[in-house]
């Protein structure tokens, strides 16, 4: 079922659209201001946000430029407003989608389910010989198996789905840890040390591929 976050000021509105989302099996929770959006968002996993633009104090075009600065969530902004340059700017921030208000029941919902088609998660990846399977727990070099720990695969596979993407030792830790890790930052290096081994023992060239990026962290280039 997917995770919806609503954020709007107007409860009336947040109580209207999750009374249309929940009967499609949609699972919603609702922030009724951009501070509460950005706090939810950091600490739990969505898999899509009905942004409103016109709220007080932080409105939505500051609180999607923020959470672009961390995560790809699908965004969908919510407007009373029409005028073309607040379409054109709520992309550029890093919006997906743009709908006005009022809109049809039926439109969001195809709306939402064409974002949701877009932003499926990857499960495997080819490069040059090198598979990353994530259904079948699977890293192989020309159909020669790599064995790694579930903590290897998972950031490989993370690095892997988002290439030229440089990701921060603690944005890494909070991704494959979790937030409330104690785990520190020499731990993934730990980690990406015995990756970049047994991928290279196996044939493949990773250290062109797999980069240090030094004093940040880690990305994986095409």
């Amino acid at each position: 079922m997917p995770k919806v976050l609503l954020v709007d000021d107007e409860k009336r509105m947040l109580d209207l659209v999750a009374l249309y989302l929940r009967p499609h099996h949609y699972v919603c929770t609702k922030a009724a201001n951009g501070h509460q959006a950005l706090e939810l968002v950091k600490k739990e996993s969505f898999d899509l946000v009905l942004l409103d633009i016109m709220m007080p104090d932080m409105d939505g075009w500051e609180v999607c430029r923020d959470i672009r600065k961390f995560s790809d969530i699908p965004i969908i902004m919510l407007t009373a407003r029409e005028q073309q340059e607040d379409v054109v700017k709520g992309l550029r921030l890093g919006a997906d989608d743009y709908m006005t208000k009022p809109f049809g029941e039926e439109e969001l919902l195809a709306r939402m389910e064409a974002l949701l088609r877009r932003s499926a998660p990857t499960r495997r990846i080819e490069f040059k010989g090198l598979l990353w399977d994530e259904e079948g727990f699977e890293l192989s070099y020309e159909q020669k198996s790599i064995r790694l720990t579930p903590k290897e695969f998972s950031m490989l596979g993370l690095l892997m789905k988002n290439p030229n993407k440089v990701f921060e030792r603690d944005r890494l830790l909070e991704l494959i840890w979790g937030f409330d890790s104690e785990t520190e930052g020499r731990t993934v290096d730990s980690h990406v040390r015995n990756i970049r081994e047994k991928v290279r023992q196996a044939g493949f060239p990773v250290d062109e591929h797999f980069l240090t990026v030094w004093g940040i962290g880690y990305k994986w280039v095409h």
